[in-house]
């Protein structure tokens, strides 16, 4: 959740033109549940955070900071994968619309 209360499954489709992350139920549904607007963001990996649990923290969650200073923390299946979003959420932030 964005708070983090909980964390939630969440289904992701990155967008360049616009440049958003949507995100989705992953039990279906063709509507997405949100949106973050990622022009002019800031995303950095997010080796420690308080409050949170041993297996939250594995070298897999990131961060999202809009422009409009919202933070949003996601997790990452893997090392790897965390830096392939990473990389790809940094170049539609530069390039997208």
């Amino acid at each position: 959740g964005h708070r983090r209360k909980n964390w939630k499954v969440r289904k992701f489709v990155l967008r360049e033109d616009p440049a958003y992350l949507h995100y989705y139920d992953p039990a279906g549904g063709e509507e997405p549940l949100g949106a973050i607007h990622l022009r002019g963001c800031v995303v950095t990996a997010v080796e420690d955070m308080p409050d949170s649990k041993k297996y939250d923290v594995e070298n897999i969650l990131f961060e999202i900071i809009t422009a409009n200073n919202i933070h949003y923390y996601l997790q990452a299946a893997s090392p790897t994968e965390r830096t392939e979003w990473i990389k790809a959420i940094q170049a539609v932030s530069r390039s997208g619309k």
